[in-house]
């Protein structure tokens, strides 16, 4: 039976830049925030793949996550995601192979079809392709994993004979995750697969609205399959950015949110009127807004508690709650808000302040028993010392 005690936290970054400072110090503060999420204690984090539009600005996430890992000592890295259609499968495989041993098993390979239209475009991929194609990777990428021999040709790649040379870290294998939006398409190819789920549009009204019917349609696939739904592999990803007060985390993300918005509203040819200033857009993304950036948390933990409660109540229950880092405030802020992330919405679910709560409540409830004791014990010691007349002056 899932509780919620057993929710685990991290971080999923694409990541997303404004388009008016130095990249190669946004990497690096990229690589900061892996190291500090590690140190708050995070399991997991995330890093995209994207090759163009300006903003994603990691085309290899495997090479970031080796940069991050020598950073780091215990959070686990998930490519989120490699784009299948884009490599050829065994130099996916050999690569994250190489990554799953530099790393001593910290690394899960997230697939899915690619995102960015005009990532497709400049490789001559038929977008109506991709989905085909991450399936035909998949067949292929899966038992390359197990280390079989593979012997596969399709209209864009040919395995003859082909293998890993390099084994996984764990004789497992390597965690492998499908990622997931609206359609059921991602839920349908991890069932089928055995693959984890993760759930990249769970905060956008109709990803939301999805995610209770995609995970039907997972655990009946998985079934068919001989596989087991098991909801601690399952991921969703929600923007949050917290501080002390709604005022102070609506001050930090002030300055630079209308370029994040400017990002997703230039790619779709849309100049909405929330757009124009910093009030409009923290309006429109905190209020069910269209786009992946909806019904993001800009407030406090106290909020940010409430809608992963609502996501539980959503979903009955999920394993990993993925914060979708969106980078719009100073660096000190934006440490600030996985601080309080780590030392107050983590513990609430954990249930780690139990014992301390219970004790503090039990010696509210029997005061009157314990102060008595207490100043019976002192009492008795100060008769033992000074004799019956010290306390009369006798």
């Amino acid at each position: 039976m899932w509780k919620a005690d057993s929710l685990r936290f991290g971080a999923f970054l694409a990541p997303f830049h404004p388009l008016d400072a130095d990249p190669a110090l946004q990497l690096r503060r990229d690589l900061d925030l892996m190291a500090h999420l590690d140190h708050l204690g995070f399991e997991e984090a995330w890093i995209g793949e994207h090759h163009s539009t300006g903003a994603e600005i990691v085309p290899a996430p495997d090479q970031f996550i080796a940069a991050a890992a020598e950073r780091t000592s215990r959070i686990r890295f998930g490519t989120g995601v490699v784009s299948l259609p884009y490599h050829h499968p065994l130099v996916t495989v050999d690569r994250i192979t190489q990554l799953d041993l530099q790393t001593r098993g910290r690394v899960v390979l997230g697939t899915g079809p690619g995102k960015i239209p005009l990532d497709a475009h400049m490789m001559g991929i038929d977008p109506a392709d991709q989905r085909r194609m991450q399936g035909e990777a998949l067949d292929a990428v899966l038992p390359l994993l197990r280390g079989e021999v593979v012997t596969m040709e399709t209209d864009w790649f040919t395995l003859r004979d082909a293998r890993a040379q390099l084994p996984t870290y764990d004789p497992a294998g390597i965690e492998v995750v499908a990622a997931s939006t609206v359609s059921p398409n991602g839920s349908v190819l991890a069932g089928r697969n055995g693959l984890s789920l993760l759930s990249l549009a769970a905060s956008s009204p109709s990803g939301f609205d999805a995610l209770d019917r995609n995970w039907e349609i997972y655990e009946k696939v998985s079934a068919e399959h001989g596989h087991v739904a098991d909801r601690a592999r399952w991921r969703l990803v929600n923007p949050m950015f917290l501080a002390e007060t709604q005022a102070e985390a609506e001050r930090a993300v002030s300055r630079r949110i209308q370029a994040m918005a400017a990002y997703a509203n230039r790619q779709n040819g849309r100049y909405p009127e929330w757009g124009r200033t910093p009030r409009g857009v923290i309006d429109h993304w905190r209020n069910d807004s269209l786009g992946e950036f909806g019904q993001a948390v800009i407030g406090t933990p106290d909020q940010a508690i409430a809608q992963i409660e609502r996501l539980i109540e959503k979903t009955g229950g999920f394993g990993t709650l993925l914060i979708l880092h969106v980078d719009m405030a100073n660096w000190e802020d934006t440490k600030r808000s996985y601080e309080l992330f780590a030392s107050e919405v983590i513990p609430h679910f954990r249930g780690r302040n139990r014992n301390r709560q219970a004790s503090l409540q039990f010696a509210e409830d029997h005061r009157e028993q314990l102060i008595g004791r207490l100043v019976g014990a002192l009492t008795k010691a100060h008769t033992d010392y000074y004799g019956e007349s010290a306390g009369t002056g006798a």
